[in-house]
């Protein structure tokens, strides 16, 4: 579904060249639920960017469904980036201006839906995340865990085939974030790729089925779930092809 081969992503401040990612290597299969791990400053954050086509890469390519995404124009990419991957934020990024219906509908703008299907798809969404109460209401309206199922509804919006979490649950209670999670959850169950973005080791190993651990910049090692136990993978095994 996504592969990175040998990505860099290097910054230019002042005289000094900063490596955020180096030589990264990641291979993320259809229907897998993925952490990327790391504490701040990792470079988790950049390679959340790299991974869902909001930047492109120093050096290095990125596939997507076998599509070199590095040789895409800005358009294009941002096309395959509305069709094909949902965005969480752990700061929600509602359009305060807008009501939950209106961030919801918001994405399928973008891909030329018409408006009577955006309102009807958004009402369905808003329904599934249990907020058809609130469709009229503005995000200073809401509660965070309110804020962060309308983005979830958002990020389902243009049915995509992969969901790219960033620190779903940061900014909520441990209630509330299970909730979320547990949403994740059963996309992933229904063939979403979920790709989460987190610093909590025990988030990470408690819903994911394959973590990359970031630091420095590159990845220091991959364990992939087997039955009940984690397994470290050879760093030279990841690539498909």
């Amino acid at each position: 579904m996504i592969e990175l081969r040998d990505v860099a992503k290097y910054y230019k401040m002042g005289d000094n060249i900063v490596k955020a990612l180096d030589n990264v290597n990641i291979c993320i299969e259809k229907g897998d639920f993925v952490a990327i791990m790391g504490p701040s400053g990792s470079g988790k954050s950049t390679g959340m960017n790299l991974i869902g086509s909001l930047d492109y890469a120093t050096k290095g390519d990125i596939f997507l469904a076998g599509e070199n995404i590095e040789e895409l124009s800005e358009s294009d990419l941002a096309q395959v980036r509305g069709r094909r991957i949902g965005f969480i934020f752990q700061n929600f990024n509602l359009v305060p201006n807008l009501t939950a219906l209106e961030n919801v509908m918001l994405p399928m703008i973008f891909q030329g839906t018409e408006k009577s299907e955006r309102i009807k798809k958004a009402k369905e969404l808003l329904k599934l995340v249990e907020l058809e109460d609130r469709i009229s209401h503005y995000p200073n309206q809401l509660s965070g865990g309110q804020q962060q199922r309308v983005a979830i509804a958002r990020a389902l919006a243009n049915d995509p085939e992969i969901i790219l979490a960033d620190e779903p649950t940061g900014n909520l209670d441990t209630r509330t974030g299970e909730i979320v999670i547990t949403f994740l959850n059963k996309l992933n169950d229904e063939g979403k790729t979920i790709i989460m973005v987190t610093h909590d080791p025990e988030l990470a190993q408690k819903h994911a089925r394959t973590i990359y651990w970031i630091k420095d910049g590159s990845i220091e090692k991959i364990t992939k779930l087997a039955g009940k136990k984690w397994k470290e993978v050879p760093l030279k095994s990841i690539r498909l092809k």
